[in-house]
């Protein structure tokens, strides 16, 4: 006959994994949503449909388990080994199918159901082992409590430690090690309980020796399958809190890619850089403050540097890792000639939107060098909103630039940030240059409305002379034929919405471009 206080000691040991598999279930769900983000984009779209596919799959499990009457523990702990294989494998597998397929979505879903399954048996096997050891109404409280600061103690570990240190190369082995531990603890303090010794005992050897093969081998797997999605030799990656950033190398050039879309290339970046920064510069009459939103590689910072009356430049990007990389790796320091050490040179590592609203500077040339809108949350940055804000930063005879997409394969998209800067109060004359690597490259240039209309502005540009500015591409001739577009651009002005942060259209025309194209 148990005592009291082993009883109590059994329950406590019983929570103590209940905390641990709450931990496990929130980071699985987190993996799984940022591994479908990652390799089929649209992170919102993912996140929310990883999340609902798993809770419904934890509902099935909780339902199952009424079909479950005798020996709970075993299966409490066989659950426990199912989950630390599949939370292991499912990285590993999805990449490993990603190397020879770009359909991986089913990978994917198909391991967030069974994984969501898995842990809908968790709450109601060990509520129905506890309750030998405590009341109904003692026992659910503890178990739910358990589980909810296991989650928030996972969701805090995930996004702090295991996405920035571990990456999804390493994050799915640390999840599947905590399932085991809960497994191998139940099995070391109820093994007098278990009644299919021999078969639990026999899998947690093939367990052991599966995770320490794994956890040797996946990292080779992981850089096999990411090399085959790049055409080029990887010589750099690494996984921050905000993003996944590969360099990669072919003959004498470097290619830069986040979340595997392409930032720039060494072979053209100048077709790039030269006209985002210049034309804006060379509108307005002064240069001393310059803002930079995003550009964290270094490359527009190099140019605005050529001018001399130049005094201070903010860089705003959010992530520490890549301001790191441009004034330390090699790659960058040759590309953006050290541009990122200079003293004029402030570097802030902070969301943009948010600089914006607590910034209290004027600046005279602002120059928005943003990823792509290619979701909901960078699409933001390109809202009335923003470009409200950042008029407000303007000085009075300031300019505003971004960049707009590829004018070609993303019209839509790129006359809907055309229309939505004029909307938020600029006057904006788009222009365009073709980009080897990156295409039919756009960009919208705004002064505010009340300086300047549009007449006055044209012809400022052509006015735009660059012969005390060393440019490697960029001319006269090829400035002015820049703003000339053919017939099919602004036709579809009129048919696009403005992009506001309540309604968020741009992602939509630019998602569906892409659909469009790949189709």
């Amino acid at each position: 006959m148990e005592t009291k206080k082993e009883r109590a000691r059994k329950s406590i040991i019983l929570k103590i994994c209940l905390f641990a598999t709450g931990l496990a279930g929130i980071v699985a769900e987190f993996v799984l949503s940022t591994l479908a983000s990652y390799l089929l984009g649209n992170s919102i779209f993912q996140w929310s449909l990883i999340i609902s596919l798993m809770l419904f799959a934890m509902g099935v499990g909780s339902y199952i388990t009424k079909f479950l009457k005798t020996h709970l523990l075993d299966k409490f702990i066989f659950t426990e080994f199912l989950l630390s294989i599949l939370c292991a494998l499912s990285a590993a597998w999805t990449y490993g199918i990603a190397a020879y397929t770009t359909t991986t979505d089913f990978s994917i879903y198909t391991f967030s159901f069974f994984i969501g399954l898995l842990i809908g048996l968790e709450i109601p096997l060990v509520t129905r082992i506890n309750q030998q050891y405590q009341t109904l109404r003692v026992n659910i409280s503890a178990v739910m409590q358990y589980d909810y600061l296991g989650a928030l103690v996972g969701g805090l570990l995930f996004s702090f430690f295991a996405l920035p240190l571990l990456g999804l190369t390493y994050t799915p082995i640390a999840l599947s090690a905590v399932n085991f531990f809960v497994a191998s603890i139940l099995l070391w303090k109820f093994r007098h309980l278990l009644h299919h010794k021999r078969a639990i005992y026999t899998a947690f050897s093939g367990i052991v020796i599966f995770l320490i093969l794994l956890s040797i081998f996946i990292r080779p797997i992981i850089l096999f399958s990411e090399q085959r999605q790049y055409r080029d030799k990887i010589i750099y990656q690494t996984q921050t809190l905000y993003q996944k950033i590969v360099i990669t190398q072919w003959k004498q050039d470097y290619w830069l890619f986040i979340n595997r879309n392409l930032q720039f290339s060494t072979y053209d970046e100048e077709r790039y850089h030269e006209p985002l920064v210049h034309p804006a510069l060379m509108l307005t009459p002064y240069r001393q403050n310059i803002l930079i939103l995003g550009g964290g590689d270094g490359l527009a910072v190099r140019e605005v540097l050529k001018y001399p009356d130049v005094e201070k430049i903010v860089l705003v990007d959010i992530d520490p890792e890549m301001t790191r990389l441009s004034r330390s790796y090699f790659v960058f320091l040759d590309v953006n000639a050290g541009s990122m050490n200079d003293p004029r040179v402030q570097i802030v590592n902070m969301d943009a939107f948010q600089f914006l609203k607590e910034d209290t500077l004027l600046y005279d040339a602002i120059i928005v060098d943003l990823p792509d809108p290619n979701t909901v949350e960078l699409a933001k940055l390109y809202s009335t909103n923003f470009y409200a804000l950042a008029k407000q930063h303007l000085a009075k005879y300031g300019a505003i630039v971004t960049q707009s997409c590829d004018v070609l394969m993303a019209t839509k998209a790129f006359c809907c940030i055309n229309k939505t800067m004029e909307h938020a109060g600029l006057t904006v004359v788009p222009y365009h240059n073709y980009v080897p690597t990156m295409g039919d490259w756009g960009w919208n240039l705004g002064v505010k409305s009340e300086t300047m209309n549009d007449e006055i502005l044209r012809k400022k540009f052509n006015k735009i002379a660059l012969d005390a500015i060393s440019t490697k591409f960029l001319n006269q001739p090829a400035l002015t034929a820049m703003f000339a577009f053919g017939k099919g651009v602004f036709e579809q002005k009129r048919a696009v919405d403005i992009n506001t942060e309540m309604h968020p259209v741009l992602h939509t025309y630019y998602m569906s471009a892409y659909e469009v194209s790949l189709n």
